[in-house]
Formats: C-alpha cells, sequence, structure tokens
C-alpha cells in the first residue's frame, strides 16, 4: 500500500512539475518575443538558452505527448 501511495505522489509531483515548465515556457518565449522586438541580442541569447533546457527538460518528462 506504500509503494502505491508514493507512486501517486510521485506522479502527482511530476504533474504539477510540467505545469510549472508549461507556464516558464510561455513566459520565456514573451521574454524572447520582447527582446527580439527590442534587438537585445544578450536577452535573446538567455532566453533561447532557457527554452532548450526547458525543452530538454519537459522531452524528460514525455510531456509533448
Amino acid at each position: 500500500m506504500k509503494q502505491v501511495v508514493h507512486i501517486l505522489r510521485k506522479v502527482e509531483f511530476e504533474k504539477q512539475y510540467i505545469k510549472g515548465l508549461q507556464i516558464e515556457l510561455d513566459y520565456e518565449l514573451a521574454t524572447l518575443f520582447d527582446a527580439l522586438n527590442e534587438k537585445d541580442k544578450k536577452q535573446i541569447k538567455t532566453s533561447k538558452k532557457r527554452l532548450e533546457e526547458i525543452h530538454m527538460e519537459l522531452e524528460a518528462f514525455h510531456a509533448f505527448s
């Protein structure tokens, strides 16, 4: 029974983590959009790097299904 509860908690945690990553993804896309409009090369580079990190994390959770 403890194993079932543990698995359920883990699944719920992963769902919440994925939701958080998706919110962060939206925010970072908006930041990138603003940086592109302002031609802020430093922020563009920073946003692209963070978007790549978020993508890899979501891919690890198979969240793109």
